[in-house]
Protein backbone atom coordinates (compact mmCIF):
# COMPACT_ATOMS: atom_id res chain seq x y z
CA UNK A 1 0.00 0.00 0.00
CA UNK A 2 1.50 3.35 -1.01
CA UNK A 3 1.71 6.26 1.39
CA UNK A 4 -1.67 7.95 1.84
CA UNK A 5 -3.63 5.12 0.24
CA UNK A 6 -6.70 4.00 2.20
CA UNK A 7 -7.12 0.39 3.30
CA UNK A 8 -9.43 -1.56 1.00
CA UNK A 9 -12.31 -1.74 3.49
CA UNK A 10 -12.32 2.05 3.89
CA UNK A 11 -12.36 2.55 0.11
CA UNK A 12 -15.34 0.21 -0.19
CA UNK A 13 -17.11 1.93 2.74
CA UNK A 14 -16.43 5.33 1.16
CA UNK A 15 -17.99 4.30 -2.15
CA UNK A 16 -21.07 2.83 -0.44
CA UNK A 17 -21.35 5.93 1.77
CA UNK A 18 -21.33 8.15 -1.31
CA UNK A 19 -24.14 6.08 -2.85
CA UNK A 20 -26.17 6.45 0.34
CA UNK A 21 -25.60 10.20 0.59
CA UNK A 22 -26.41 10.81 -3.09
CA UNK A 23 -29.53 8.65 -2.97
CA UNK A 24 -28.37 5.77 -5.17
CA UNK A 25 -29.05 3.63 -2.10
CA UNK A 26 -32.12 5.37 -0.61
CA UNK A 27 -33.45 4.83 2.93
CA UNK A 28 -34.85 1.37 3.69
CA UNK A 29 -32.99 -0.12 0.72
CA UNK A 30 -31.14 -3.34 1.47
CA UNK A 31 -27.38 -2.92 1.39
CA UNK A 32 -25.61 -5.21 -1.11
CA UNK A 33 -24.85 -8.55 0.50
CA UNK A 34 -21.37 -9.48 1.61
CA UNK A 35 -21.03 -11.75 -1.43
CA UNK A 36 -22.20 -8.95 -3.76
CA UNK A 37 -19.72 -6.50 -2.25
CA UNK A 38 -16.96 -9.06 -2.62
CA UNK A 39 -17.75 -9.60 -6.30
CA UNK A 40 -18.42 -5.96 -7.22
CA UNK A 41 -15.29 -4.56 -5.61
CA UNK A 42 -13.01 -7.56 -6.02
CA UNK A 43 -12.25 -7.83 -2.31
CA UNK A 44 -12.21 -10.59 0.29
CA UNK A 45 -15.05 -11.51 2.61
CA UNK A 46 -13.11 -9.91 5.45
CA UNK A 47 -12.85 -6.59 3.62
CA UNK A 48 -16.56 -6.66 2.72
CA UNK A 49 -17.50 -7.38 6.33
CA UNK A 50 -15.28 -4.59 7.69
CA UNK A 51 -16.74 -2.10 5.20
CA UNK A 52 -20.25 -2.94 6.40
CA UNK A 53 -19.10 -2.53 10.01
CA UNK A 54 -17.84 0.97 9.20
CA UNK A 55 -21.21 2.01 7.79
CA UNK A 56 -23.01 0.54 10.81
CA UNK A 57 -20.69 2.38 13.21
CA UNK A 58 -21.46 5.62 11.36
CA UNK A 59 -25.18 4.99 11.79
CA UNK A 60 -25.81 4.92 8.03
CA UNK A 61 -27.10 1.33 7.97
CA UNK A 62 -28.73 -1.02 10.44
CA UNK A 63 -28.95 -4.78 10.69
CA UNK A 64 -32.33 -6.49 10.82
CA UNK A 65 -32.35 -9.96 12.29
CA UNK A 66 -32.82 -12.63 9.65
CA UNK A 67 -33.31 -10.04 6.90
CA UNK A 68 -30.01 -8.28 6.17
CA UNK A 69 -28.57 -4.79 6.43
CA UNK A 70 -30.60 -1.76 5.37
CA UNK A 71 -29.94 1.94 4.79
CA UNK A 72 -31.25 3.98 7.70
CA UNK A 73 -33.50 6.98 7.16
CA UNK A 74 -31.43 10.08 7.88
CA UNK A 75 -33.26 12.48 10.19
CA UNK A 76 -33.36 16.17 9.36
CA UNK A 77 -31.43 17.85 12.20
CA UNK A 78 -33.46 20.13 14.43
CA UNK A 79 -32.19 22.97 16.54
CA UNK A 80 -31.65 23.09 20.26
CA UNK A 81 -31.47 26.77 21.13
CA UNK A 82 -29.14 27.92 23.90
CA UNK A 83 -29.34 31.59 24.68
CA UNK A 84 -28.57 31.72 28.38
CA UNK A 85 -30.68 32.94 31.27
CA UNK A 86 -33.39 35.55 30.69
CA UNK A 87 -34.75 36.96 33.96
CA UNK A 88 -38.33 37.71 34.82
CA UNK A 89 -39.95 34.81 32.94
CA UNK A 90 -40.32 32.37 35.83
CA UNK A 91 -39.20 29.27 33.94
CA UNK A 92 -36.06 27.23 33.51
CA UNK A 93 -33.72 28.12 30.62
CA UNK A 94 -34.75 24.89 28.89
CA UNK A 95 -38.43 25.86 28.93
CA UNK A 96 -37.59 29.41 27.83
CA UNK A 97 -35.47 28.25 24.92
CA UNK A 98 -37.79 25.49 23.72
CA UNK A 99 -40.80 27.80 23.93
CA UNK A 100 -38.93 30.32 21.78
CA UNK A 101 -38.38 27.59 19.19
CA UNK A 102 -42.08 26.66 19.18
CA UNK A 103 -41.72 23.14 20.59
CA UNK A 104 -43.34 21.47 23.58
CA UNK A 105 -40.44 20.82 25.93
CA UNK A 106 -41.02 18.51 28.90
CA UNK A 107 -38.70 16.55 31.15
CA UNK A 108 -38.46 14.01 33.91
CA UNK A 109 -35.80 13.97 36.61
CA UNK A 110 -34.42 12.08 39.59
CA UNK A 111 -32.26 13.53 42.36
CA UNK A 112 -30.06 11.77 44.90
CA UNK A 113 -27.13 12.58 47.11
CA UNK A 114 -23.68 11.14 46.43
CA UNK A 115 -19.99 11.78 47.02
CA UNK A 116 -18.27 13.89 44.39
CA UNK A 117 -15.78 12.05 42.20
CA UNK A 118 -12.46 13.68 41.24
CA UNK A 119 -13.71 15.25 37.99
CA UNK A 120 -16.92 16.69 39.45
CA UNK A 121 -15.02 17.90 42.51
CA UNK A 122 -12.50 19.72 40.30
CA UNK A 123 -15.26 21.40 38.32
CA UNK A 124 -17.05 22.53 41.50
CA UNK A 125 -13.89 23.51 43.37
CA UNK A 126 -14.58 21.11 46.24
CA UNK A 127 -12.81 18.05 47.62
CA UNK A 128 -13.37 14.54 46.23
CA UNK A 129 -15.78 12.80 48.56
CA UNK A 130 -17.68 15.99 49.45
CA UNK A 131 -21.44 15.53 49.28
CA UNK A 132 -23.31 16.74 46.21
CA UNK A 133 -26.85 16.54 44.91
CA UNK A 134 -26.88 14.76 41.56
CA UNK A 135 -29.93 15.20 39.33
CA UNK A 136 -30.45 13.27 36.12
CA UNK A 137 -32.81 14.57 33.45
CA UNK A 138 -34.38 13.26 30.28
CA UNK A 139 -35.67 16.15 28.15
CA UNK A 140 -38.32 15.54 25.50
CA UNK A 141 -39.58 17.40 22.45
CA UNK A 142 -43.26 16.48 21.89
CA UNK A 143 -42.60 13.21 23.71
CA UNK A 144 -39.41 12.27 21.83
CA UNK A 145 -36.21 12.07 23.92
CA UNK A 146 -33.93 14.85 22.69
CA UNK A 147 -31.39 15.60 25.41
CA UNK A 148 -29.97 14.20 28.64
CA UNK A 149 -28.43 16.12 31.49
CA UNK A 150 -26.71 15.22 34.73
CA UNK A 151 -26.12 18.07 37.15
CA UNK A 152 -24.24 18.28 40.43
CA UNK A 153 -24.67 20.91 43.15
CA UNK A 154 -22.47 21.07 46.27
CA UNK A 155 -24.53 20.44 49.40
CA UNK A 156 -22.22 22.86 51.18
CA UNK A 157 -24.15 25.50 49.20
CA UNK A 158 -27.71 24.15 48.98
CA UNK A 159 -27.88 21.63 51.83
CA UNK A 160 -30.62 22.27 54.40
CA UNK A 161 -32.14 25.00 52.23
CA UNK A 162 -35.53 25.12 50.42
CA UNK A 163 -33.75 24.64 47.07
CA UNK A 164 -31.72 21.54 47.95
CA UNK A 165 -33.81 19.46 45.52
CA UNK A 166 -33.73 21.18 42.09
CA UNK A 167 -37.14 19.92 40.95
CA UNK A 168 -39.09 20.11 44.21
CA UNK A 169 -40.36 22.87 46.47
CA UNK A 170 -41.67 26.34 45.58
CA UNK A 171 -38.86 26.96 43.06
CA UNK A 172 -38.70 23.45 41.61
CA UNK A 173 -37.98 23.59 37.88
CA UNK A 174 -37.12 27.30 37.88
CA UNK A 175 -33.46 26.88 36.99
CA UNK A 176 -30.18 27.47 38.79
CA UNK A 177 -30.17 31.28 38.71
CA UNK A 178 -33.58 31.77 40.33
CA UNK A 179 -33.06 28.98 42.85
CA UNK A 180 -29.72 30.37 43.99
CA UNK A 181 -31.16 33.87 44.23
CA UNK A 182 -33.74 32.49 46.67
CA UNK A 183 -30.90 31.67 49.09
CA UNK A 184 -29.12 35.01 48.48
CA UNK A 185 -26.54 33.67 46.04
CA UNK A 186 -26.13 35.77 42.89
CA UNK A 187 -25.08 33.78 39.84
CA UNK A 188 -22.97 36.09 37.69
CA UNK A 189 -21.28 33.83 35.16
CA UNK A 190 -21.83 30.61 33.23
CA UNK A 191 -19.40 28.69 31.03
CA UNK A 192 -20.09 26.03 28.43
CA UNK A 193 -17.58 23.79 26.67
CA UNK A 194 -18.84 21.72 23.73
CA UNK A 195 -17.24 18.43 22.67
CA UNK A 196 -18.20 15.21 20.91
CA UNK A 197 -17.70 11.51 21.56
CA UNK A 198 -19.39 8.15 20.88
CA UNK A 199 -22.52 7.80 22.97
CA UNK A 200 -22.45 5.45 25.95
CA UNK A 201 -24.78 2.45 25.86
CA UNK A 202 -27.13 3.80 28.53
CA UNK A 203 -27.21 7.26 26.90
CA UNK A 204 -28.10 5.84 23.49
CA UNK A 205 -30.71 3.63 25.11
CA UNK A 206 -32.39 6.68 26.65
CA UNK A 207 -32.06 8.75 23.46
CA UNK A 208 -33.17 6.04 21.05
CA UNK A 209 -29.83 5.84 19.22
CA UNK A 210 -27.82 2.90 17.96
CA UNK A 211 -24.29 1.80 18.96
CA UNK A 212 -21.64 4.00 17.38
CA UNK A 213 -23.74 7.15 17.24
CA UNK A 214 -21.93 10.34 18.18
CA UNK A 215 -23.26 12.67 20.85
CA UNK A 216 -22.40 16.28 21.64
CA UNK A 217 -21.55 16.92 25.27
CA UNK A 218 -21.96 20.41 26.73
CA UNK A 219 -20.06 20.80 30.02
CA UNK A 220 -21.81 23.72 31.75
CA UNK A 221 -20.91 25.40 35.04
CA UNK A 222 -22.66 28.25 36.89
CA UNK A 223 -20.59 30.56 39.10
CA UNK A 224 -21.33 33.07 41.84
CA UNK A 225 -18.44 35.34 42.72
CA UNK A 226 -15.97 32.87 41.21
CA UNK A 227 -17.37 29.89 43.14
CA UNK A 228 -19.04 27.12 41.13
CA UNK A 229 -22.56 26.45 42.42
CA UNK A 230 -23.66 23.91 39.79
CA UNK A 231 -22.04 21.91 37.01
CA UNK A 232 -23.70 19.67 34.45
CA UNK A 233 -23.07 17.47 31.44
CA UNK A 234 -25.71 17.94 28.74
CA UNK A 235 -25.79 15.16 26.12
CA UNK A 236 -27.38 15.72 22.69
CA UNK A 237 -27.60 13.20 19.79
CA UNK A 238 -25.49 14.72 17.01
CA UNK A 239 -27.38 13.06 14.16
CA UNK A 240 -30.72 14.60 15.14
CA UNK A 241 -29.93 18.01 16.61
CA UNK A 242 -27.76 21.07 16.17
CA UNK A 243 -26.92 23.29 19.11
CA UNK A 244 -27.61 26.93 18.19
CA UNK A 245 -26.28 29.73 20.38
CA UNK A 246 -27.85 33.17 20.60
CA UNK A 247 -25.20 35.44 22.11
CA UNK A 248 -26.10 39.08 22.83
CA UNK A 249 -23.54 41.71 21.90
CA UNK A 250 -22.84 43.98 24.85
Amino acid sequence: MTFGEQPAYLRVASDLREKIVKGALPPHTRLPSQARIREEYGVSDTVALEARKVLMAEGLVEGRSGSGTYVRARPVPRRIARSGYRPGIGASPFRQEQSAEGVRGTWESRSEQEEAGPEVAARLGIQPGDRVMRTRYVFRDAGEPMMLSTSWEPLSVTGRTPVMLPEEGPLGGCGVVDRMAAIDIVVDNVTEEVGARPGLADELGDLGGVPGHVVMVIARTYYAGGQAVETADVVVPADRYRVAYHLPVK
